[in-house]
Protein backbone atom coordinates (compact mmCIF):
# COMPACT_ATOMS: atom_id res chain seq x y z
CA UNK A 1 0.00 0.00 0.00
CA UNK A 2 1.37 3.40 -0.94
CA UNK A 3 1.77 6.03 1.72
CA UNK A 4 -0.61 8.99 1.69
CA UNK A 5 0.85 12.47 1.33
CA UNK A 6 0.34 14.54 4.45
CA UNK A 7 2.34 17.76 4.60
CA UNK A 8 4.47 18.61 7.58
CA UNK A 9 3.42 21.69 9.53
CA UNK A 10 6.32 23.60 7.93
CA UNK A 11 4.70 22.88 4.54
CA UNK A 12 1.32 24.33 5.53
CA UNK A 13 0.24 27.12 3.20
CA UNK A 14 -2.49 29.49 4.33
CA UNK A 15 -3.97 29.97 0.87
CA UNK A 16 -4.14 26.17 0.36
CA UNK A 17 -5.87 25.71 3.72
CA UNK A 18 -8.35 28.50 3.03
CA UNK A 19 -8.95 27.11 -0.46
CA UNK A 20 -9.73 23.69 1.00
CA UNK A 21 -12.19 25.32 3.39
CA UNK A 22 -13.83 27.24 0.56
CA UNK A 23 -16.15 24.34 -0.16
CA UNK A 24 -19.29 23.92 2.01
CA UNK A 25 -18.96 20.11 2.07
CA UNK A 26 -15.41 20.30 3.40
CA UNK A 27 -16.47 22.89 5.96
CA UNK A 28 -19.13 20.43 7.20
CA UNK A 29 -16.50 17.70 7.42
CA UNK A 30 -14.17 19.88 9.47
CA UNK A 31 -17.02 20.95 11.76
CA UNK A 32 -18.02 17.30 12.26
CA UNK A 33 -14.46 16.34 13.20
CA UNK A 34 -14.12 19.36 15.50
CA UNK A 35 -17.29 18.36 17.34
CA UNK A 36 -16.77 14.59 17.39
CA UNK A 37 -13.01 14.00 17.29
CA UNK A 38 -11.41 11.21 15.28
CA UNK A 39 -13.86 9.23 13.14
CA UNK A 40 -13.71 6.79 10.28
CA UNK A 41 -14.70 7.79 6.75
CA UNK A 42 -18.09 6.09 6.95
CA UNK A 43 -19.16 8.23 9.94
CA UNK A 44 -19.91 11.29 7.83
CA UNK A 45 -23.60 11.76 7.06
CA UNK A 46 -23.12 13.40 3.67
CA UNK A 47 -25.11 12.30 0.66
CA UNK A 48 -22.35 12.02 -1.94
CA UNK A 49 -20.85 9.19 -3.93
CA UNK A 50 -17.88 7.50 -2.33
CA UNK A 51 -15.52 8.90 -4.99
CA UNK A 52 -16.69 12.47 -4.28
CA UNK A 53 -16.22 11.99 -0.53
CA UNK A 54 -12.74 10.57 -1.15
CA UNK A 55 -11.88 13.65 -3.19
CA UNK A 56 -12.95 15.97 -0.36
CA UNK A 57 -10.96 13.93 2.19
CA UNK A 58 -7.92 14.12 -0.10
CA UNK A 59 -8.16 17.91 -0.45
CA UNK A 60 -8.42 18.31 3.33
CA UNK A 61 -5.51 15.90 3.91
CA UNK A 62 -3.21 17.43 1.31
CA UNK A 63 -3.90 20.94 2.61
CA UNK A 64 -2.80 19.81 6.08
CA UNK A 65 -6.15 20.24 7.79
CA UNK A 66 -6.72 16.58 8.61
CA UNK A 67 -4.65 13.56 9.45
CA UNK A 68 -5.55 10.14 8.04
CA UNK A 69 -4.64 7.11 10.10
CA UNK A 70 -4.99 3.74 8.40
CA UNK A 71 -5.91 0.76 10.55
CA UNK A 72 -6.54 -2.40 8.55
CA UNK A 73 -9.07 -1.47 5.88
CA UNK A 74 -10.40 1.54 7.76
CA UNK A 75 -9.24 5.12 7.56
CA UNK A 76 -9.61 7.34 10.59
CA UNK A 77 -9.68 11.10 10.17
CA UNK A 78 -8.82 13.80 12.69
CA UNK A 79 -8.08 17.50 12.60
CA UNK A 80 -4.42 18.41 12.98
CA UNK A 81 -5.26 20.84 15.77
CA UNK A 82 -1.86 21.10 17.45
CA UNK A 83 0.06 21.63 14.19
CA UNK A 84 -2.47 24.13 12.83
CA UNK A 85 -2.55 26.10 16.08
CA UNK A 86 1.26 26.18 16.16
CA UNK A 87 1.54 27.44 12.57
CA UNK A 88 -1.56 29.68 12.41
CA UNK A 89 -2.66 30.56 15.98
CA UNK A 90 -6.41 31.06 16.31
CA UNK A 91 -7.24 30.23 12.69
CA UNK A 92 -9.00 26.93 13.33
CA UNK A 93 -11.03 28.31 16.25
CA UNK A 94 -12.11 31.31 14.19
CA UNK A 95 -13.22 29.09 11.32
CA UNK A 96 -15.07 26.54 13.44
CA UNK A 97 -16.90 29.21 15.46
CA UNK A 98 -18.21 30.77 12.26
CA UNK A 99 -19.42 27.64 10.46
Amino acid sequence: MRELFQPSSEQFNLSTILGALGDPIRLRMVKFLAENGENNCSSFDIDLQKSALSHHFKVLRESGLINVRIEGKQRFLSIRTVELESRFPGLLDAIIKNI
